[in-house]
């Protein structure tokens, strides 16, 4: 009876895949897969600015990522750099200017400059959003992706961070906080045990993570997300094997897309969220 009820399955796995079936099935492996719209649809708008945003959610783009800098008079701002001279025309660190001196700047006419073929007027005299104004604008039950900076920069970003969450009753289910700095993300967990956290990994060469490595972000940490540039299959079954969820960063081409997925990737940033979801959809 065993016998015949395993050649039942095994000729339904053929039929699925003689009539399609198959590709369906790997769709829906696909459709967990984590998409982060990386500053935004930074590869279609402005980073970080309302507009990236808003476009991030309508290409399908499962969380809003926001970096945060910190003003001289402490409120927390979306921009990436520490600096101000790349995404906007104003120049030096970000940490000696108040925000009404940085809501001065036009942070949207640079990207028309740099990317003619997606220019748009309405980029012009686009302004650097707070962090307060994003939860404002998307609201409590949005998923945000945040990523704080070193605490030697910025001390008290975190307690500044979670100070808004409540203010705004973000939920935290959909909210998670990301950093290249441990001493950071372990300040967070101190300050808000249920906050869930991942580990941003830079490398400078072939990816390896050791046991020891994985043990030790265990700790505080539910995933990690390294540079995808460095990977390889073998350091991705290993992590995601061990329990992390790994979120690669930043993939903008579909085959690199469909292959890190294939390596059993939980999820990855993308400055282009609409060809993300494409592959997740199989097409």
């Amino acid at each position: 009876m065993k016998k015949k009820m395993i050649s039942v399955i095994g000729a339904a796995v053929i039929g699925l895949n003689a009539f399609g079936g198959g590709a369906a099935l790997a769709k829906d492996m696909h459709k967990d897969i984590v998409n982060v719209s990386h500053r935004g649809a930074s590869g279609y708008a402005p980073e970080h600015t309302i507009a990236a945003y808003d476009m991030g959610e309508k290409m399908h783009g499962d969380y809003i990522e926001v970096d945060l800098q910190m003003t001289e008079d402490g409120h927390l701002i979306a921009m990436h750099d520490v600096t101000l001279d790349r995404t906007t025309d104003g120049t030096g660190s970000v940490k000696d200017y108040t925000l009404k001196e940085i809501k001065q700047l036009d942070a949207g006419s640079w990207f028309n400059e740099k990317y003619p073929y997606a220019a748009k007027a309405e980029y012009e005299g686009l302004k650097v959003p707070t962090l307060e104004e994003v939860f404002k604008k998307f609201g409590k039950n949005s998923s945000y992706y945040i990523e704080t900076k070193s605490p030697d920069v910025y001390p008290g970003m975190e307690k500044e961070l979670l100070r808004l969450v409540e203010k705004y009753n973000i939920n935290k289910n959909k909210l998670l906080v990301q950093s290249f700095s441990p001493q950071s993300l372990k300040v967070m967990n101190e300050l808000d045990p249920s906050i869930k956290l991942v580990q941003l990994i830079s490398y400078k060469a072939n990816a390896e993570i050791t046991d020891a490595e994985i043990m030790e972000i265990k700790q505080y940490a539910m995933g990690i997300g390294p540079n995808h540039t460095y990977l390889n299959e073998e350091y991705v079954q290993k992590v995601v094997n061990s329990g992390l969820e790994l979120h690669p960063y930043t993939v903008n081409d579909k085959e690199r897309m469909k292959q890190l997925i294939n390596w059993g990737v939980t999820g990855m940033f993308t400055n282009h969220p609409d060809l993300l979801h494409d592959v997740k959809k199989g097409q």
